[in-house]
Protein backbone atom coordinates (compact mmCIF):
# COMPACT_ATOMS: atom_id res chain seq x y z
CA UNK A 1 0.00 0.00 0.00
CA UNK A 2 0.83 4.08 -0.76
CA UNK A 3 -0.13 6.54 1.29
CA UNK A 4 0.53 10.21 0.75
CA UNK A 5 0.96 12.05 3.24
CA UNK A 6 0.50 16.34 2.82
CA UNK A 7 3.38 16.98 5.61
CA UNK A 8 3.65 20.89 4.15
CA UNK A 9 2.43 22.14 7.64
CA UNK A 10 5.61 19.42 9.54
CA UNK A 11 8.45 21.64 7.07
CA UNK A 12 6.81 24.99 8.27
CA UNK A 13 5.51 24.99 11.84
CA UNK A 14 7.20 24.84 14.89
CA UNK A 15 3.88 24.38 17.12
CA UNK A 16 0.85 23.16 16.88
CA UNK A 17 -0.13 20.96 13.72
CA UNK A 18 3.26 20.99 12.25
CA UNK A 19 4.61 18.97 15.54
CA UNK A 20 1.44 16.77 15.63
CA UNK A 21 2.19 15.85 11.79
CA UNK A 22 6.41 15.19 12.65
CA UNK A 23 5.55 13.13 16.07
CA UNK A 24 2.64 10.89 14.25
CA UNK A 25 4.57 10.40 11.03
CA UNK A 26 7.49 9.65 12.61
CA UNK A 27 5.62 7.35 14.73
CA UNK A 28 3.75 5.42 11.95
CA UNK A 29 6.30 4.76 9.42
CA UNK A 30 8.38 2.15 11.41
CA UNK A 31 5.19 -0.05 12.15
CA UNK A 32 4.51 -2.06 8.67
CA UNK A 33 7.80 -1.62 6.41
CA UNK A 34 5.52 -3.17 4.08
CA UNK A 35 3.61 0.67 3.63
CA UNK A 36 5.22 3.19 1.23
CA UNK A 37 5.28 6.67 2.44
CA UNK A 38 5.41 9.49 0.22
CA UNK A 39 5.11 12.72 2.29
CA UNK A 40 4.55 15.74 -0.19
CA UNK A 41 5.29 19.43 0.70
CA UNK A 42 5.05 22.98 -0.46
CA UNK A 43 8.90 23.77 -0.49
CA UNK A 44 9.35 26.56 -2.53
CA UNK A 45 10.94 29.26 -0.42
CA UNK A 46 11.98 26.73 2.45
CA UNK A 47 14.79 27.37 4.41
CA UNK A 48 17.40 24.88 3.65
CA UNK A 49 18.67 25.20 7.16
CA UNK A 50 15.28 24.61 8.28
CA UNK A 51 15.36 22.13 11.48
CA UNK A 52 12.12 20.43 10.27
CA UNK A 53 13.61 19.83 6.93
CA UNK A 54 16.65 18.49 8.49
CA UNK A 55 14.63 16.57 10.83
CA UNK A 56 12.51 15.36 7.31
CA UNK A 57 15.60 14.35 5.65
CA UNK A 58 16.81 11.73 8.86
CA UNK A 59 13.34 10.24 8.67
CA UNK A 60 13.44 9.72 5.05
CA UNK A 61 17.37 8.02 5.68
CA UNK A 62 16.15 6.15 8.38
CA UNK A 63 13.56 4.20 6.81
CA UNK A 64 13.60 3.07 3.52
CA UNK A 65 9.79 3.15 3.07
CA UNK A 66 9.65 6.63 3.49
CA UNK A 67 9.63 9.09 -0.18
CA UNK A 68 9.84 12.70 -0.23
CA UNK A 69 8.41 14.36 -2.75
CA UNK A 70 8.95 18.67 -2.25
CA UNK A 71 6.65 20.52 -4.27
CA UNK A 72 8.54 23.69 -5.93
CA UNK A 73 5.75 25.72 -5.17
CA UNK A 74 5.00 28.26 -1.16
CA UNK A 75 2.47 26.65 0.76
CA UNK A 76 0.29 30.16 0.09
CA UNK A 77 0.70 29.33 -3.87
CA UNK A 78 0.06 25.64 -3.33
CA UNK A 79 -3.50 27.15 -1.20
CA UNK A 80 -4.11 29.46 -3.85
CA UNK A 81 -4.33 26.66 -7.02
CA UNK A 82 -5.18 23.53 -4.84
CA UNK A 83 -8.29 25.79 -2.95
CA UNK A 84 -9.02 28.96 -3.76
CA UNK A 85 -8.62 28.45 -7.62
CA UNK A 86 -9.88 24.82 -7.13
CA UNK A 87 -7.45 23.48 -9.89
CA UNK A 88 -8.12 20.21 -10.69
CA UNK A 89 -4.62 18.47 -10.73
CA UNK A 90 -4.69 15.51 -8.48
CA UNK A 91 -1.82 15.12 -6.21
CA UNK A 92 -0.93 12.00 -7.96
CA UNK A 93 0.09 14.15 -10.66
CA UNK A 94 2.66 15.50 -8.31
CA UNK A 95 3.97 12.91 -6.37
CA UNK A 96 3.30 9.96 -8.37
CA UNK A 97 0.96 6.87 -7.63
CA UNK A 98 -0.70 6.12 -4.01
CA UNK A 99 -3.57 4.34 -3.02
CA UNK A 100 -4.72 6.94 -0.41
CA UNK A 101 -3.93 10.39 1.02
CA UNK A 102 -3.77 11.80 4.50
CA UNK A 103 -3.94 15.25 4.87
CA UNK A 104 -3.57 16.54 8.67
CA UNK A 105 -4.56 19.92 8.23
CA UNK A 106 -7.85 20.38 7.74
CA UNK A 107 -8.26 20.42 3.97
CA UNK A 108 -7.80 18.15 0.99
CA UNK A 109 -5.95 18.62 -2.20
CA UNK A 110 -7.56 17.26 -5.45
CA UNK A 111 -7.19 13.14 -5.92
CA UNK A 112 -8.65 10.18 -6.60
CA UNK A 113 -8.12 7.88 -4.35
CA UNK A 114 -9.30 7.51 -0.86
CA UNK A 115 -9.25 10.39 1.74
CA UNK A 116 -8.38 10.77 5.77
CA UNK A 117 -8.76 13.91 6.25
CA UNK A 118 -7.72 15.38 9.95
CA UNK A 119 -9.78 18.28 12.02
CA UNK A 120 -8.08 19.68 15.19
CA UNK A 121 -10.79 21.73 15.97
CA UNK A 122 -13.47 23.80 14.81
CA UNK A 123 -12.35 27.45 16.44
CA UNK A 124 -13.96 29.71 12.87
CA UNK A 125 -16.99 28.09 14.10
CA UNK A 126 -16.87 27.91 17.92
CA UNK A 127 -15.20 31.07 18.31
CA UNK A 128 -15.60 32.92 15.26
CA UNK A 129 -14.29 36.12 17.25
CA UNK A 130 -11.00 34.59 17.64
CA UNK A 131 -10.11 33.49 14.28
CA UNK A 132 -8.53 36.42 11.66
CA UNK A 133 -11.39 37.59 9.30
CA UNK A 134 -9.53 36.31 6.35
CA UNK A 135 -8.77 32.67 7.46
CA UNK A 136 -12.82 32.68 9.23
CA UNK A 137 -13.85 33.04 5.56
CA UNK A 138 -11.85 30.16 3.79
CA UNK A 139 -11.94 27.82 6.60
CA UNK A 140 -15.60 27.89 6.53
CA UNK A 141 -15.42 27.66 2.55
CA UNK A 142 -12.98 24.90 2.18
CA UNK A 143 -13.22 22.85 5.01
CA UNK A 144 -17.30 21.76 4.88
CA UNK A 145 -16.11 21.30 1.30
CA UNK A 146 -13.53 18.76 2.48
CA UNK A 147 -15.48 16.88 4.67
CA UNK A 148 -17.72 15.81 2.66
CA UNK A 149 -15.07 14.56 -0.13
CA UNK A 150 -13.32 12.83 2.85
CA UNK A 151 -13.49 9.22 3.55
CA UNK A 152 -12.45 8.89 6.73
CA UNK A 153 -12.05 12.35 9.26
CA UNK A 154 -9.67 12.09 12.38
CA UNK A 155 -10.03 14.21 15.16
CA UNK A 156 -7.81 15.08 18.38
CA UNK A 157 -10.46 14.80 21.01
CA UNK A 158 -14.52 13.89 22.26
CA UNK A 159 -14.88 17.46 22.12
CA UNK A 160 -13.98 17.86 18.10
CA UNK A 161 -16.20 14.39 17.78
CA UNK A 162 -19.03 16.45 19.50
CA UNK A 163 -18.65 19.64 17.67
CA UNK A 164 -18.19 18.17 14.18
CA UNK A 165 -21.43 16.41 14.87
CA UNK A 166 -23.51 19.30 16.49
CA UNK A 167 -21.78 22.26 14.02
CA UNK A 168 -21.49 20.10 10.76
CA UNK A 169 -23.52 17.02 11.10
CA UNK A 170 -20.52 14.65 10.55
CA UNK A 171 -20.55 12.00 12.17
CA UNK A 172 -21.23 7.88 11.63
CA UNK A 173 -18.21 5.35 11.04
CA UNK A 174 -15.82 7.41 8.84
CA UNK A 175 -15.11 9.74 12.37
CA UNK A 176 -12.31 8.29 14.54
CA UNK A 177 -10.50 9.81 17.68
CA UNK A 178 -7.32 9.38 17.66
CA UNK A 179 -5.46 11.11 20.58
CA UNK A 180 -2.31 13.14 20.39
CA UNK A 181 0.78 11.93 22.30
CA UNK A 182 3.61 13.35 24.17
CA UNK A 183 7.08 12.77 24.00
CA UNK A 184 9.43 11.13 26.34
CA UNK A 185 11.55 13.75 26.64
CA UNK A 186 8.88 15.97 27.93
CA UNK A 187 9.84 14.60 31.88
CA UNK A 188 10.76 15.93 35.27
CA UNK A 189 14.37 16.96 35.11
CA UNK A 190 17.20 17.29 37.52
CA UNK A 191 17.92 20.65 38.59
CA UNK A 192 21.57 20.92 37.62
CA UNK A 193 20.19 20.41 33.71
CA UNK A 194 17.93 23.14 33.89
CA UNK A 195 20.06 26.12 34.92
CA UNK A 196 22.17 26.56 31.41
CA UNK A 197 18.77 27.17 29.41
CA UNK A 198 17.83 29.80 32.32
CA UNK A 199 20.32 31.42 31.84
CA UNK A 200 20.45 31.30 28.07
CA UNK A 201 16.99 32.48 28.01
CA UNK A 202 17.32 35.32 30.80
CA UNK A 203 14.53 33.18 32.80
CA UNK A 204 14.07 34.52 36.32
CA UNK A 205 14.15 32.73 39.47
CA UNK A 206 10.68 32.08 39.81
CA UNK A 207 7.59 32.27 37.15
CA UNK A 208 4.35 31.01 35.65
CA UNK A 209 4.86 30.11 32.24
CA UNK A 210 2.44 30.65 29.43
CA UNK A 211 3.53 28.72 25.78
CA UNK A 212 1.65 29.02 22.67
CA UNK A 213 1.05 31.66 19.75
CA UNK A 214 -0.37 34.70 20.80
CA UNK A 215 -3.89 35.12 19.09
CA UNK A 216 -6.97 35.81 20.74
CA UNK A 217 -7.90 32.46 21.71
CA UNK A 218 -5.69 31.68 23.74
CA UNK A 219 -7.01 34.68 26.35
CA UNK A 220 -3.64 36.32 27.05
CA UNK A 221 -5.16 39.48 28.02
CA UNK A 222 -7.28 37.72 31.02
CA UNK A 223 -4.17 35.88 32.22
CA UNK A 224 -2.11 38.81 32.68
CA UNK A 225 -5.01 40.39 34.20
CA UNK A 226 -5.44 37.60 36.53
CA UNK A 227 -1.39 37.55 37.33
CA UNK A 228 -1.48 41.12 38.25
CA UNK A 229 -3.97 40.15 41.01
CA UNK A 230 -1.44 37.59 42.82
CA UNK A 231 0.16 39.41 45.72
CA UNK A 232 3.89 37.98 45.31
CA UNK A 233 6.34 40.52 43.81
CA UNK A 234 8.70 37.81 43.64
CA UNK A 235 6.69 35.95 40.85
CA UNK A 236 7.19 37.00 37.02
CA UNK A 237 4.54 35.66 34.25
CA UNK A 238 6.80 34.37 31.03
CA UNK A 239 4.85 34.12 27.79
CA UNK A 240 6.71 31.94 25.13
CA UNK A 241 5.27 31.83 21.20
CA UNK A 242 5.27 33.46 18.16
CA UNK A 243 3.09 36.61 17.58
CA UNK A 244 0.14 35.45 15.88
CA UNK A 245 -2.97 37.42 14.97
CA UNK A 246 -5.02 40.73 17.08
CA UNK A 247 -2.43 40.09 19.54
CA UNK A 248 -2.12 43.68 20.25
CA UNK A 249 -4.13 43.85 23.40
CA UNK A 250 -1.65 41.76 25.17
CA UNK A 251 1.17 43.96 25.07
CA UNK A 252 -1.21 47.20 25.79
CA UNK A 253 -2.98 45.17 29.03
CA UNK A 254 0.80 45.00 30.16
CA UNK A 255 1.33 48.50 29.71
CA UNK A 256 -1.78 49.63 31.27
CA UNK A 257 -1.33 47.83 34.52
CA UNK A 258 2.48 48.99 34.67
CA UNK A 259 3.48 45.25 34.92
CA UNK A 260 6.44 45.84 32.36
CA UNK A 261 9.25 44.74 34.75
CA UNK A 262 7.41 41.32 35.99
CA UNK A 263 6.03 40.00 32.37
CA UNK A 264 8.80 38.69 30.04
CA UNK A 265 8.17 37.56 26.38
CA UNK A 266 10.15 35.15 24.79
CA UNK A 267 8.76 34.91 21.40
CA UNK A 268 9.02 31.33 19.90
CA UNK A 269 11.13 29.09 22.12
CA UNK A 270 13.08 25.69 20.62
CA UNK A 271 11.50 22.34 20.82
CA UNK A 272 15.05 21.31 22.26
CA UNK A 273 14.53 24.19 25.11
CA UNK A 274 11.22 23.54 26.05
CA UNK A 275 11.25 20.40 28.40
CA UNK A 276 13.73 22.32 30.45
CA UNK A 277 11.33 25.42 30.27
CA UNK A 278 8.48 23.45 31.63
CA UNK A 279 10.87 21.98 34.31
CA UNK A 280 11.88 25.58 35.23
CA UNK A 281 8.33 27.19 35.39
CA UNK A 282 6.55 27.26 39.11
CA UNK A 283 3.51 26.18 37.19
CA UNK A 284 1.88 26.28 33.80
CA UNK A 285 -0.95 28.29 33.15
CA UNK A 286 -2.98 27.98 29.80
CA UNK A 287 -6.48 29.73 30.04
CA UNK A 288 -7.42 28.74 26.82
CA UNK A 289 -11.27 29.72 25.49
CA UNK A 290 -11.29 26.67 22.71
CA UNK A 291 -8.86 24.17 22.00
CA UNK A 292 -9.19 20.81 20.10
CA UNK A 293 -6.59 18.97 21.60
CA UNK A 294 -3.87 20.94 23.95
CA UNK A 295 -0.23 20.08 23.47
CA UNK A 296 1.09 22.27 25.71
CA UNK A 297 -0.80 21.23 28.41
CA UNK A 298 0.25 17.32 27.87
CA UNK A 299 3.96 18.48 27.66
CA UNK A 300 3.60 20.21 30.96
CA UNK A 301 1.59 17.52 32.79
CA UNK A 302 4.50 14.95 31.10
CA UNK A 303 7.24 17.43 32.75
CA UNK A 304 5.75 17.31 36.54
CA UNK A 305 4.92 20.73 36.40
CA UNK A 306 1.66 21.92 38.15
CA UNK A 307 -0.77 22.72 35.52
CA UNK A 308 -3.64 25.56 35.36
CA UNK A 309 -5.76 25.16 32.71
CA UNK A 310 -9.45 25.86 31.40
CA UNK A 311 -12.23 23.53 32.04
CA UNK A 312 -13.52 23.95 28.69
CA UNK A 313 -13.74 21.91 25.10
CA UNK A 314 -10.65 19.22 24.91
CA UNK A 315 -8.84 20.70 27.78
CA UNK A 316 -10.91 18.40 30.23
CA UNK A 317 -9.92 15.47 28.52
CA UNK A 318 -6.07 16.28 28.14
CA UNK A 319 -5.74 17.44 31.87
CA UNK A 320 -8.27 15.01 33.68
CA UNK A 321 -7.94 15.27 37.67
CA UNK A 322 -4.09 16.30 37.30
CA UNK A 323 -4.30 19.52 36.92
CA UNK A 324 -6.43 23.17 38.27
CA UNK A 325 -9.42 23.61 36.05
CA UNK A 326 -10.84 27.36 35.95
CA UNK A 327 -13.26 29.31 34.30
CA UNK A 328 -11.81 31.06 31.74
CA UNK A 329 -14.16 34.17 31.24
CA UNK A 330 -13.02 34.81 35.19
CA UNK A 331 -9.88 36.19 36.03
CA UNK A 332 -10.55 36.08 39.54
CA UNK A 333 -10.97 32.45 39.27
CA UNK A 334 -8.04 32.15 37.36
CA UNK A 335 -5.94 34.16 39.51
CA UNK A 336 -7.27 31.61 42.32
CA UNK A 337 -6.70 28.66 40.22
CA UNK A 338 -2.72 29.96 40.11
CA UNK A 339 -2.39 30.35 43.72
CA UNK A 340 -3.91 26.68 44.31
CA UNK A 341 -1.49 25.22 41.92
CA UNK A 342 1.38 26.89 43.79
CA UNK A 343 0.06 25.66 46.82
CA UNK A 344 -0.61 21.79 45.79
CA UNK A 345 2.61 21.63 43.81
CA UNK A 346 3.81 18.41 45.21
CA UNK A 347 0.81 16.47 44.49
CA UNK A 348 0.05 18.23 40.73
CA UNK A 349 3.70 17.47 40.21
CA UNK A 350 3.32 14.03 41.03
CA UNK A 351 -0.28 13.29 39.41
CA UNK A 352 1.29 15.33 35.79
CA UNK A 353 3.47 12.63 34.63
CA UNK A 354 0.94 9.91 35.60
CA UNK A 355 -2.04 11.39 32.88
CA UNK A 356 0.51 12.14 30.64
CA UNK A 357 1.09 8.36 30.63
CA UNK A 358 -2.16 7.61 29.02
CA UNK A 359 -1.29 9.66 25.67
CA UNK A 360 1.27 7.90 23.52
CA UNK A 361 2.47 8.76 19.97
CA UNK A 362 2.98 5.00 19.92
CA UNK A 363 -0.68 4.41 20.37
CA UNK A 364 -1.46 7.04 18.17
CA UNK A 365 0.64 5.13 15.41
CA UNK A 366 -0.80 1.61 16.00
CA UNK A 367 -4.73 3.63 15.67
CA UNK A 368 -3.49 5.49 12.51
CA UNK A 369 -2.10 2.14 10.62
CA UNK A 370 -5.38 0.66 11.43
CA UNK A 371 -7.21 3.32 9.82
CA UNK A 372 -5.14 3.73 6.91
CA UNK A 373 -5.25 -0.73 6.70
CA UNK A 374 -9.45 -0.14 6.98
CA UNK A 375 -8.99 1.74 4.15
CA UNK A 376 -6.99 0.68 2.03
CA UNK A 377 -8.78 -2.64 2.19
CA UNK A 378 -12.43 -0.26 1.24
CA UNK A 379 -13.71 -0.23 4.72
CA UNK A 380 -16.28 2.04 6.02
CA UNK A 381 -16.63 5.34 4.30
CA UNK A 382 -19.29 7.87 3.80
CA UNK A 383 -22.24 5.75 3.04
CA UNK A 384 -21.64 4.10 6.51
CA UNK A 385 -24.61 3.10 8.73
CA UNK A 386 -24.38 5.66 11.74
CA UNK A 387 -21.83 4.40 14.39
CA UNK A 388 -18.99 6.93 15.80
CA UNK A 389 -16.52 4.71 16.53
CA UNK A 390 -14.12 6.16 19.01
CA UNK A 391 -10.49 5.40 20.39
CA UNK A 392 -10.04 6.40 24.06
CA UNK A 393 -6.70 7.29 25.83
CA UNK A 394 -4.87 4.05 27.23
CA UNK A 395 -6.54 5.52 31.04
Amino acid sequence: MRVGVDYTAAVWQGAGIGRYTRELIRAVVGLDPSITYRLFYAAGALPATSPYLADLRALAAAHPNVELRPLPLSPRLLTILWQRLRLPLPAERLIGSIDLLHAPDFVLPPTRVRTLLTIHDLTFLVRPECAEAGLRRYLARVVPRALRRADMVLVDSQATAADLARLLGVSGSRVHLIYPGVDPRFQPLPPAALEATRARLGLPAAFVLFVGTLEPRKNLPRLVRAFARLDDPELHLVIAGRRGWLYEEIFATVERLGIQNRVQFLDFVADADLPALYNLARAFVYPSLYEGFGLPVLEALACGTPVVTSGVSSLIEVAGEAAVLVDPLDEAVIAAGITRALHDAAHLRAAGPVQARCFRWETAAQRLLACYRTLGAGGPSKGSPDHVFTERSDC
